[in-house]
């Protein structure tokens, strides 16, 4: 893969995708790119949040170029420690107010409990800091709007990307121009599922901590499965549709874990977008068949995605040929042949590796976009690929359907809802 930054020093690049007749084309639009002077310095991060999202963000910005990660703030002593163990060189702090005083912090990646987002994000913007925050950006309406106003006021001069990182993934992003040339006929449909066998439910010897970690299971607070989880599919749904949804119709239940907990382990929701066509979604933590996936499904074709890159082309057998598809991988499923949409099929062919298999040449969507973090400090500011606007969308979203989760009914989405207006 070319990163962005070799994209854009070179001044063009050709990275062909399956032998289509397109390229993959991974630079911003000019349009949102804002002139600034660029500097190939490393940039020095603090990161807020040392929990398992966060000690996996520290270790994957150990491989982003230009990133330093210089200082770690957690509330909780024992993570403080925990980072002394990993990350030595970095400073720790208990608050993050002390870290935002460090005026050779450039910015901060903010990995706390959803609802903790608004107040360190907005005291981050107001520092100068530019900030990259998990995704959802906010536990309710109310904390989205007050982050994405803050982002707005300040964005010809500092940096806010939403932890959407589907939308920097390569992968994600070319399939996404596949799927919109019409390749797949009219879309009729689309799915998305996350399944895991895992109770939520951690442990502490603290009391204290035990309630804080266990936020997840806070029906004040927390977004369910439809939010923390099948947030990334449905903002790529909404992204490929090209259309907001309307309303959306839910089901939970607590179906494994019978421990006084509120909120749903099993939930199934059904958005319904403009054009009349549903997307249905369901998340488990009872089973882990299956997995994480997304399938669109279309008149010619479906196309389904898989973590770490995976894609597959599904034609109907009496789609119109596309030309290249003859000459391209394809792998069985059952009693299904998909044409794998990889730009490196050939050399995992030639490596003889199993089209189930992670391909070590491929980084993780969350590496993609950290990657268009640091990048963004080199040439921009200039507005990614989830900004404030997208988080706003995606919260909203997450919110009313996990509303209609939690009540077992049909929600409409109020098109105010989307927008800061």
């Amino acid at each position: 893969m070319i990163s962005r930054r070799d994209f854009l020093k070179t001044g063009s690049a050709a990275a062909s995708l399956l032998g289509l007749s397109h390229a993959v084309e991974i630079r911003p639009d000019p349009s949102l790119v804002r002139a600034r002077p660029s500097s190939a310095a490393d940039v020095n991060i603090g990161l807020i949040g040392y929990g398992p999202r966060g000690r996996e963000i520290a270790s994957t910005l150990g491989r982003v170029p230009g990133a330093r990660l210089v200082a770690i703030c957690d509330s909780y002593p024992t993570m403080l420690r925990r980072a002394q163990r990993d990350i030595p060189e970095a400073s720790r702090h208990g608050d993050y107010r002390e870290l935002l005083n460090n005026a050779d912090i450039q910015a901060v990646v903010v990995a706390t409990p959803t609802h903790l987002h608004k107040d360190i994000v907005t005291d981050a913007l107001e520092a100068g800091k530019n900030v990259y925050c998990e995704a959802p950006m906010a536990s309710s309406i109310e904390d989205a709007r007050a982050i994405a106003s803050a982002a707005r006021a300040v964005a010809d001069e500092l940096i806010f990307q939403v932890g959407q990182q589907n939308r920097s993934n390569p992968q994600h992003r070319s399939v996404f121009q596949f799927i919109r040339s019409g390749a797949i006929g009219r879309p009729a449909m689309a799915r998305a599922q996350s399944h895991s066998r895992e109770s939520w439910r951690r442990t502490s010897p603290n009391a204290q901590r035990v309630q804080a970690i266990n936020w997840r299971l806070d029906p004040e607070v927390s977004l369910g499965l439809v939010g923390e989880y099948g947030i990334h599919q449905m903002d790529v749904a909404y992204w490929v549709l090209g259309a907001l949804p309307v309303a959306v119709t839910g089901f939970g239940q607590i179906m494994a874990w019978e421990d006084g907990r509120q909120v749903p382990d099993t939930v199934q929701a059904v958005f319904e977008f403009p054009s009349g066509m549903h997307m249905m979604f369901d998340a488990t933590l009872a089973s882990s068949f299956d997995d994480v996936y997304e399938a669109y499904y279309g008149t010619d074709s479906t196309i389904l995605f898989r973590d770490r890159g995976k894609a597959w082309m599904f034609k109907e057998v009496d789609a119109p040929m596309l030309g290249w598809e003859v000459y391209a991988r394809k792998d069985k499923f059952y009693k299904e042949t998909g044409i794998a949409l990889l730009a490196n099929a050939t050399q995992l062919d030639a490596q003889n590796q199993d089209p189930t298999e992670d391909d070590p040449n491929v980084e993780t969507p969350l590496w993609y976009a950290l990657n268009e973090f640091m990048d963004n400090h080199e040439f921009g500011p200039y507005l990614p690929a989830a900004d404030y606007q997208r988080g706003l969308e995606a919260t909203a979203i997450a919110v009313v359907a996990n509303k209609a989760i939690v009540q077992g009914t049909r929600l409409e989405i109020d098109p105010a809802l989307y927008t800061l207006e």
